[in-house]
């Protein structure tokens, strides 16, 4: 009688707790696995300092499931390309404006890259550089630290994004932001099967900061143009009518934000 009144209480309890009961000869029900959090380093060209880093790791706060990782140069290093410092590197610790943990490193964009894969044994899953101070584009991408961290990374096979955002008072880095959530959002289930590898190019954004209308979408891999992007506020026109640009840099003064994807080498 002592026996069955425990057993009695003992199963109470457990549906108390949430265990349910499972018939004889029924199957135990299977527990799911969570779903592993997205890897994501983060860099950029402007510095620790920089206001263009600080909001895209705010914006990617609000995202589930990541696990944010932010290395980039300790000072400004913009027009570096992709050199890299002979030596061992120097870094400390330090935060991004908004108080974010953050490891500053004394060298150029794409040695804070490497840094966080060979020092820090990170295994990012994609890397995003930027939210950068005005446009890279034209002539002008080759000389972008910007992007040369993001090549950087493709090198080792890894995913990366650049993010660049037009010149104006005050940059309009929020949609700069905007435009990177919504790539991550888009390619998030392949950048988690990809497991950080298999990357040939880096993609990269520009985002014209609009004085008049809004940006009028995205158009892809247009041409690159051969000359230099105006660098005035007043040389993009987002309450422009034009539609079929001929290149990058006519495509972002007529208020289209342009993504490209350059090689690697």
């Amino acid at each position: 009688m002592k026996r069955q009144r425990f057993a009695a209480g003992l199963l109470a309890a457990l549906t108390l707790v949430g265990f349910a009961h499972v018939p004889a000869g029924a199957a135990a029900p299977v527990k799911k696995k969570g779903v592993a959090p997205l890897r994501v380093l983060v860099t950029n060209d402007d510095g620790v300092e920089g206001e263009g880093i600080d909001v895209l790791v705010e914006a990617l706060l609000n995202e589930p499931k990541l696990k944010i990782t932010v290395v980039a140069p300790a000072e400004n290093q913009s027009g570096a390309s992709d050199k890299t410092s002979p030596g061992p590197l120097v870094a400390t610790e330090t935060t991004l404006l908004s108080g974010y943990e953050a490891t500053a490193v004394q060298g150029f964009p794409a040695d804070s890259v490497l840094y966080a894969l060979d020092e820090l044994g990170l295994k990012p899953h994609v890397v995003l550089s930027g939210i950068n101070w005005g446009q890279n584009l034209g002539a002008g991408v080759p000389e972008s630290g910007t992007i040369g961290a993001a090549r950087t990374a493709v090198r080792r096979g890894i995913p990366a994004l650049a993010i660049s955002q037009g010149l104006g008072e005050p940059p309009d880095y929020a949609t700069g932001a905007d435009q990177a959530i919504k790539w991550l959002r888009e390619h998030r289930k392949a950048l988690a099967k990809a497991r950080g590898r298999g990357a040939t190019t880096a993609a990269e954004f520009n985002v014209p900061t609009c004085i008049n209308g809004a940006v009028r979408g995205v158009l892809e891999d247009l041409p690159i143009s051969t000359g230099r992007s105006a660098v005035g506020e007043n040389d993009v026109h987002c309450d422009s009518t034009l539609t079929d640009p001929a290149d990058d840099i006519e495509a972002f003064n007529n208020g289209f934000v342009t993504l490209n994807h350059v090689p690697a080498g």
